[in-house]
């Protein structure tokens, strides 16, 4: 199985994990006008964000992205 996921950047890496580094290094404000959505946006906690973000793709796609082009600086 690992053979299939060597190739994957986010392997072993959680949702948590991506989203506590980012707003560590951005902030919640700076990461709401990257991901312009309303838990970044409005009273942000990792638990209200991580709960948007399992249940809505197209803005952990975002986040994951935005997680990647900061890893490859």
């Amino acid at each position: 199985m690992s053979e299939k996921q060597s190739g994957n950047p986010l392997h072993g890496v959680t949702l948590e994990m991506i989203l506590e580094e980012l707003v560590a290094d951005y902030g919640w404000a700076e990461m709401g006008r990257i991901v312009d959505i309303k838990c970044f946006n409005n009273d942000p906690t990792i638990k209200s964000s991580l709960k948007f973000l399992r249940k809505t793709l197209w803005a952990r796609k975002q986040v994951e992205k935005l997680y990647l082009m900061k890893k490859a600086k």
